[in-house]
């Protein structure tokens, strides 16, 4: 072998290993966009094949989604894109003059746009953006007054779901280059981020329609979307710039996923969309291949019918200027497992599925998937009852039990809206943090409405006294006209005296009553008495006695204190370090309930007098 071989051999490896590494994207820094200046757009229309759109300059708008976030203002053409104008699934789309990237399709003129002209992330923006810390989602700002019940419960998620206006809204913050300032400011006050298709599957019409406004503030729209047939298999390898990219949020029987662009892939990382997901700042989303079946056109606004494949990487930044992540495994999901018994119809489902774990996302998707799994599999029209039970495992922590009753025109709702209190209140806790590892729910459907109302209440006892074991009888009405009858029997303290109430309730009304008397001060001191609280919250089937007298006490520190001499309650009271204190006129001395299969409504007093033979 001559000399020459060797060096040609090598010649020959290095250029291999040359031709499979690409090269670096060179970026254009914002101050050297030009009105004027055409350019090169990559995404892709159909299947996987990327396409090249055009994209023409007219301008650039400062300040206009924000101080110091600016957009490239660009008229497009090209594909489809006559027909459809700009199209839902396009953000990210990386967009190039004279072969150097300039940044990411991202904003759109709203609906029934008469031109093309979209808004272009700067890519100096979307990589500056890509580090710092993290900014998170404010915990709930209200501590939870004890004791819970279904109605405190079931509001947490709603009032969870406001989100921050990331826009300017006054013409004068923005400012324009190479357009006049009027005109300026008007297209910065319509431009809008691209709505992101959240591609749903396994999930019915009734449950999109529901959910979809929880959606649509954060800039996302629910789609119909469908599993890949085997011909339609995706590729394993590393994406590109162009490349559709998913966002997973739901895996498993159902499936939910937003879906974009990939706009650059530097030095492992990738970077996608151009605006915010849902700004959550640090993520962890599973990021996939898309296929993209076609583009629908709409005359208020087109959209791509996409469907993801398996997993790739991570999303770990949601960032107001795009996402970013990283190719390998997959972050951890949270696993949900519901069986669904339907007695009336002689039918058992189960469902498994897996949501992202997140503070904001974990609640609301639990809720999504556990709605659509009783829309679909239960009684879509009319009243009906639900009874739920499970828990949610939570690593390093008990676990927090689910035991509850819904039955009504809104029973659903409410049965799904449940699970995601406790969720809710647990990931927001301000105690400590909490991971949760699996959720276990067990539902049982009937499909006619299970309430009753409570009739009568009375002591079957003429002359109760100290020490004796009393009988407390009472009588409900079911919705039917039926009549439940039961018997509590309850000790009298054997040093009781005076006057004692009797007061049946049942849970909802009985918390309410509590959490006034406390004033609201009332509150969980640490993680662990929240899940004990949650677990022992008043139940919707259950009624309960409560034996209670007269007595001075207090709620200070959110703890409460009862059998207080007039002094220390003077005390407490001019105590002026911030924490809450409230009056407490009785105690309660014994507390039972009796479990029912109807949701029972009602209360009563009854009052003994023991001074009274």
């Amino acid at each position: 072998m001559t000399l020459r071989q060797p060096l040609l051999l090598t010649l020959l490896f290095v250029g291999a290993a040359l031709a499979v590494v690409p090269a670096a994207t060179d970026t254009m820094p914002l101050g050297d966009v030009r009105a004027g200046m055409r350019g090169t757009g990559v995404t892709v229309f159909q299947g996987m094949e990327r396409s090249e759109f055009t994209a023409e300059i007219i301008g650039v708008l400062e300040n206009s989604v924000g101080v110091r976030r600016n957009l490239i203002l660009a008229r497009l053409e090209g594909g489809p894109l006559a027909v459809s104008g700009v199209i839902q699934g396009m953000s990210g789309s990386p967009v190039y003059v004279d072969g150097r990237l300039i940044g990411a399709v991202s904003y759109s003129m709203g609906s029934f746009p008469k031109d093309t002209i979209a808004g272009i992330t700067p890519i100096e923006e979307m990589l500056n953006d890509d580090t710092g810390p993290a900014p998170r989602l404010q915990p709930v700002s209200v501590p939870l007054a004890l004791p819970l019940s279904s109605d405190s419960l079931t509001t947490l998620l709603p009032d969870r779901l406001a989100r921050p206006e990331p826009f300017a809204l006054r013409p004068g913050d923005v400012h324009a280059t190479g357009l006049s300032a009027a005109d300026g400011g008007a297209l910065g006050l319509q431009l809008r981020p691209i709505a992101t298709p959240i591609v749903m599957t396994g999930f019915t019409e009734a449950a999109m329609d529901h959910i979809a406004p929880l959606f649509r503030s954060a800039g996302m729209v629910p789609v119909v979307g469908g599993a890949l047939s085997a011909a339609q298999s995706l590729p394993d390898g590393p994406l590109q710039a162009g490349d559709a990219v998913g966002v997973s949020l739901v895996r498993g029987d159902l499936s939910m996923a937003g879906t974009g662009t990939v706009t650059l892939v530097d030095e492992g990382r990738v970077h996608a969309f151009g605006h915010p997901f849902y700004n959550l700042g640090a993520a962890g989303f599973p990021m996939t291949r898309a296929f993209i079946h076609g583009v629908l056109p709409s005359q208020s606004i087109s959209s791509k019918i996409s469907a993801v494949g398996e997993v790739l990487g991570t999303i770990d930044q949601d960032r107001a200027t795009g996402i970013s992540g990283r190719h390998g495994p997959g972050p951890r999901m949270v696993p949900v497992h519901v069986s669904l018994d339907s007695p009336d119809r002689g039918k058992t489902d189960t469902f498994d599925f897996e949501v992202v774990t997140d503070d904001f996302f974990t609640p609301l998707l639990t809720y999504n998937a556990v709605l659509n799994t009783l829309f679909t599999h239960s009684r879509q029209l009319g009243a009906s009852s639900y009874v739920v039970s499970g828990e949610a495992r939570l690593v390093d922590q008990a676990p927090v039990r689910f035991e509850e009753m819904f039955s009504g025109d809104s029973a659903t709702i409410l049965a799904a809206l449940y699970i995601s209190g406790p969720l809710t209140a647990l990931i927001n806790n301000g105690f400590e943090a909490v991971s949760v590892d699996s959720i276990e729910l067990s539902i049982t459907a009937h499909d006619d409405v299970r309430t009753a109302s409570l009739d009568r209440v009375w002591i079957d006892d003429p002359r109760p006294r100290p020490g004796r074991t009393v009988p407390l009888r009472f009588t409900a009405k079911t919705r039917r006209g039926e009549e439940i009858t039961r018997t509590v029997n309850f000790d009298l303290p054997a040093n009781a005296r005076g006057r004692l109430e009797v007061l049946v309730a049942d849970g909802t009304t009985l918390a309410r009553q509590e959490r006034q008397e406390s004033g609201r001060d009332l509150t969980a001191t640490s993680l662990g008495q929240l899940i004990g609280e949650m677990n022992g919250a008043r139940r919707n089937n259950r009624l309960y006695v409560q034996l209670r007298r007269r007595d001075a006490g207090a709620v200070m520190g959110g703890r409460r204190m009862a059998s207080l001499p007039p002094s220390v309650l003077d005390v407490l009271g001019a105590d002026a370090s911030g924490r809450g204190f409230t009056r407490l006129r009785t105690a309660v001395v014994g507390e039972w309930n009796v479990p029912l299969d109807y949701v029972i409504s009602g209360s009563r007093v009854l009052t003994i007098d023991l001074d009274n033979p």
